[in-house]
């Protein structure tokens, strides 16, 4: 019987290998996104501060290349919805609102780009934005990516409300073709299966890897421990739909990090870095970066989970185990056969001893491993897949491991 290991990997070698045929986001796509923080707050005049403004996304591009994100991949600063005045110009073009970006939006991909980053933008598939600003209906399609690619714009997310079935059907694959056409490089981020409830037979994901780079599934993500755990399940329930779905150039996206905000603590918040990760989920924050905790910024600026998440070989991860003392195992097969194993404890009572084998998460008999703790930086030399361990979880926290062979069995 082949291992999990060599299933999984025989299963991503199998797959088509055509992504949306720009050459981009061969890894997932990491930076900041304006959403799930700071939401439709377009009040300038009370909170200058903290509204959907070009001051906003300057001071977080200054942040992104000054705070060390930059260096480790971050980088994208990527604005969501509201954005736009409430209408188009008298050419039909899509503008920003003059008096929340009076230098308009290329000033400001200048000025990103200046910094070593990059900048994304969001529209709609539909007669309105989800917040109710002007949406990109049919007819505007070919236009809105000319005026995206015009403004130096480098990542799109295209919502999906007030759109039919039939618009998204013809929509989300028109937009594609528009961007490739504009010649500008635009990771192109879908909303459309998110609005298909997320599974076959509505959605069919070998076609839409073929158009999209990334796309949302699922709901939009909350700043609450709850709402994580909602994703988790879902992701993991449908493992074997969405696992097989990603790869280089074509990604899962299970929504923000919410990590340093207001509704994880410490242990949920190295969870949901750790769970995204092993998911090869983009790795886009939505968080304050100007006031940002420094545990907060120690959990997202670990380098050897961005490594992992960042790994050539892009195979999303799966669950293999679920205990019934509310242990799961999640493993993800990384490139020159080493792996990253995430425990978690979905308890609420005290730290878990929880004991087990490499032989019993299906690694190669015979096989002696070093092992990394990814949170601690602990090592242990000489693991074979025989030798019981014993990992301490904290409730609703994680321990997670990155696993090289030294040593592995004959053929």
């Amino acid at each position: 019987v082949p291992s999990g290991l060599t299933m999984a990997l025989a299963l991503a070698l199998a797959l088509p290998s055509v992504a949306l045929e720009n050459g981009l986001a061969r890894t997932p796509p990491m930076g900041w996104l304006a959403w799930e923080r700071f939401r439709c707050n377009v009040d300038c005049r009370a909170d200058p501060h903290n509204c959907i403004s070009e001051r906003l996304f300057i001071e977080m591009a200054d942040r992104l290349a000054e705070d060390g994100w930059r260096e480790l991949g971050y980088q994208y600063i990527n604005i969501d919805d509201c954005w736009s005045a409430k209408q188009r110009d008298a050419m039909g073009r899509l503008v920003p609102d003059p008096e929340r970006f009076p230098s308009g939006i290329k000033a400001l991909a200048d000025y990103v780009h200046a910094k070593g980053l990059k900048l994304g933008i969001y529209g709609d598939l539909g007669k309105y934005t989800c917040g109710g600003y002007p949406g990109t209906t049919l007819d505007y399609v070919k236009q809105d990516a000319q005026t995206f690619a015009d403004w130096g714009v480098d990542m799109l997310k295209l919502d999906g409300c007030y759109s039919s079935e039939e618009e998204q059907t013809k929509g989300y694959p028109e937009m594609a073709r528009a961007l490739n056409a504009t010649g500008r490089p635009i990771v192109y981020s879908c909303s459309w299966p998110a609005y298909q409830g997320g599974l076959p037979p509505k959605v069919n994901y070998t076609i839409l890897a073929e158009i999209c780079n990334l796309w949302r599934n699922y709901d939009d993500i909350q700043d609450s421990w709850d709402s994580v755990l909602s994703v988790l399940d879902w992701f993991f329930t449908n493992q074997d739909v969405l696992q097989p779905a990603a790869g280089p150039g074509h990604w899962n996206d299970p929504d923000m990090l919410i990590i340093g905000n207001f509704g994880l603590s410490y242990e949920q918040s190295r969870s949901q870095m750790a769970l995204w990760t092993v998911m090869a989920a983009p790795l886009l924050m939505s968080t304050d970066l100007r006031t940002m905790s420094p545990s907060a910024k120690e959990i997202l600026q670990n380098r050897l989970m961005i490594q992992i998440n960042q790994d050539p070989l892009g195979i999303q991860g799966r669950r293999i185990v679920k205990e019934k003392s509310h242990i799961e195992v999640f493993l993800r097969p990384l490139s020159q056969a080493a792996s990253a194993l995430v425990f978690f404890s979905r308890r609420t009572d005290m730290p878990f001893l929880y004991t087990t084998s490499l032989a019993k998460l299906h690694f190669p008999e015979d096989a002696v491993y070093e092992v990394q703790d990814v949170y601690s930086g602990k090592v242990i030399s000489g693991l074979k897949t025989e030798d019981n361990f014993s990992v301490v979880i904290n409730p609703s926290g994680v321990v997670m491991w990155y696993l090289r062979p030294t040593t592995l069995p004959v053929q």
